[in-house]
Order: structure tokens, then C-alpha cells, then sequence
């Protein structure tokens, strides 16, 4: 089943969340929030459009006051993206909390402000080092609900699983501005039309290929990778008469959002695996803010993502900012990254004896 686009000037976000809270797919005050990140993200676009126009280029200061919870330099539109956002999201009355890549802990919604039950978490610009060399960026959000701890939730709360949940996305800013979305029900991509100010549905059910001919992974990294790893990408660069008998091109953005929205748009699989420099902290890319909500979005288009080891929707995050190794795109290769992985940890012997086991059969 292919991606359907369509004409940009049918549906509008807010007509298509009406439309899936009269289906029953979304809750009256989901929909509202879906609706107040979309608008923090197009105040967001106009900042990153600008640009060197508007002085937001460059890092947010000097000293340990410009490093973030994550340990790295934070851009001057990390900083104005992170408070457009907890400024749009504060006073609504849909969340009980909300969290983000760039703070420490989880924040409540003051208590002047009306409480829902939903918890926010979110990446405010990703691939904010780009920004200064045009490189396009984006914000990534992930919507949990908060059952009973609407008074006082804290970081624990937060801590749920991908399955749970309940709407996902991203906004990209590039030569177009679009939001890619889900409720649960398919992955869908709406434009931006500037001139009206509203994002407009371009893309209903979007689809991943299976099958692909595409991989997108930091190369520079490979003499840090895992044993699997270097066998895995061994096999793709062998091209048609290697192994996997066919050629692979690469393609490599170093913006997340980007990689990911390419990968949606025509498949191919998106790798960010354990290496030695970051095994210490689990790996490289965050599960909360950017793993699980990506994960949710590839597998409503037909995708899979996976640690290497495990569907990473199903890992039992531990803490607020947890880093996993980050699989996903089309299904097929997604599965062949994750054997290479899962036969590499199996013993030696086990693997003699099933194969034995499968010659007698």
C-alpha cells in the first residue's frame, strides 16, 4: 500500500483531529494539545527561518551555563525553541506535566494554571548543530497519558514504554515546514501553507517499502562499533556480490528529524548503533525523546525499529533521559540488522547445534 497524497487544500490539521475525535481514535483534550504543539512549532519555524535575521544563530553563552542535561553545547535556538514551547504548553489545562531533552527533570504545571491528564515530552530542535550551516532541523514530541497522578506527577511517571504511547511526531523545518503525526492510527504528514498559516494534510497513511536499498549511519564511527555492527554495514558496502547480493547507497543528514523523514518519504533504514564511546551511557540517541516517538511514527507507516536486540517500543525505559542504540525504517532490514545482532550473542555452541539441528530436519 503506497503513501496517498493529497490536495493541500482539503483538509487542515484541526478539520483531521476533529475528524479522529468523531471516529473515537483521540480524546477532546488530546486533540487540543496536538493543536498547541502544532502552533508552538510553526513560532519555532519562523525563528529558524529567519535565521542570521534574527540573532539566533551561534551557541546560547559561555561557560556551564550553555551546556545542557545531555552534556552538550546548547544552540541559542535550543534554548528559545525549549521555551516556546514550555510557554505554549503551560497554561492549556491538557497536561498534568511535561518534560524535555534540555532540562533536567520533568516540570509540573503550575498550579495557577488548570491540570489535565497528559504528560508532554519532547526534543526541542534536533539536530540544532546544523542550524548554523542550513542544514534543516526539527522538534520531536511524545504524548503519554498521566492516570492518577494528576497533582503531583514527577520523573517516574514519565518513565512508560513506547507502546504507551498515545500520539507521536515531529516537525521538520526545511524548504517547507511539515508536521508528521500520529494518534495510533497511521502516519500522517501535513505541510504548512504560510500564506494561511495553518498545516494542511499532504500525505494520509504514509508507507515504508519493505524492502530497500538505502542506509543512513554515521560512518565516522565505524571503528567504535560492536563486532555485528561492523559485519552488518560490511555486508551492505560489498554491494551486489557480497552477501546481501545487491548495491546500497548511503545517505547521512546528521538531523535526525531529516534522516527519519526521508526514510518515511521512500524507505531505507536509519542506524545510530552501540560503539564503544558511548556504551557507558547505553548509546547515543535518547529513548524518551527521540527513540520512542520515531519508533511509534516508522511502525504506523508499515516500519520497524529495534535496539538491535529488542523492539524498542516494548524497552521499560529506567530513567527521564535513558540512550538506547536506535534501529528503523523498512521492516525487511530493519530484521536483518536485528540477526546479525541476536546471531552474534548467540553462543558458539548453541548455534553449531541448531544448525545441526535444521540439517537432520
Amino acid at each position: 500500500m503506497s503513501s496517498s497524497p493529497v490536495a493541500s487544500s482539503s483538509v487542515s490539521l484541526t478539520r483531521f483531529l476533529i475528524e479522529s475525535e468523531r471516529a473515537g481514535h483521540i480524546e477532546p483534550d488530546l486533540r487540543l494539545l496536538i493543536e498547541v504543539v502544532a502552533r508552538a512549532c510553526k513560532s519555532i519555524s519562523i525563528a529558524v527561518g529567519k535565521g542570521a535575521l534574527g540573532g539566533v544563530l551561534g551557541d546560547a553563552g559561555g561557560g556551564e551555563a550553555s551546556i545542557n542535561i545531555q552534556g552538550e553545547a546548547q544552540k541559542k535556538l535550543d534554548v528559545l525553541s525549549n521555551e516556546i514551547l514550555l510557554e505554549a504548553n503551560a497554561w492549556g489545562g491538557h497536561l498534568a506535566a511535561l518534560a524535555s531533552e534540555e532540562m533536567d527533570h520533568a516540570v509540573r504545571i503550575p498550579d495557577h494554571y488548570p491540570r489535565g491528564r497528559y504528560l508532554l515530552l519532547f526534543d526541542p530542535l534536533d539536530g540544532s548543530s546544523n542550524i548554523d550551516v542550513n542544514i534543516s532541523v526539527g522538534t520531536i514530541f511524545s504524548v503519554l497519558c498521566c492516570p492518577d497522578c494528576i497533582e503531583g506527577p514527577t520523573d517516574a511517571d514519565f518513565l512508560q514504554p513506547g507502546t504507551s504511547q498515545v500520539a507521536a511526531g515531529y516537525c521538520t523545518y526545511g524548504p517547507s515546514t511539515m508536521l508528521v503525526l500520529t494518534v495510533g492510527h497511521g502516519t500522517h504528514a501535513f505541510t504548512l501553507d504560510r500564506e494561511i498559516g495553518s498545516f494542511m494534510l499532504t500525505t494520509r497513511n504514509m508507507r515504508i517499502p519493505e524492502e530497500t536499498k538505502e542506509f543512513a549511519v554515521n560512518m565516522s564511527n565505524q571503528r567504535f562499533w560492536e563486532a555485528p555492527m561492523q559485519a552488518y554495514v560490511g555486508d551492505l558496502l560489498a554491494g551486489k556480490d557480497g552477501p546481501r547480493g545487491k548495491d546500497f547507497n548511503m545517505r547521512w543528514v546528521a538531523s535526525m528529524v531529516a534522516d527519519v523523514h526521508r526514510i518515511l518519504t521512500r524507505g531505507g533504514i536509519f542506524a545510530y548503533p552501540l560503539d564503544s564511546k558511548c556504551a557507558s551511557k547505553g548509546g547515543k540517541l535518547r529513548l524518551m525523546y527521540e527513540a520512542n516517538p520515531m519508533s511509534l511514527l516508522v511502525e504506523q507507516a508499515g516500519g520497524a525499529a529495534s535496539t538491535g536486540r529488542q523492539r524498542m517500543l516494548e524497552v521499560q525505559p529506567t530513567g527521564l533521559h535513558q540512550r538506547v542504540p536506535v534501529f528503523l525504517g523498512s521492516r525487511n532490514e530493519v530484521e536483518a540488522a536485528e540477526r546479525y545482532h541476536l546471531e552474534h550473542d548467540t553462543p558458539q555452541r548453541e548455534r553449531a547445534y541448531e544448525g545441526s539441528a535444521v540439517n537432520v530436519a
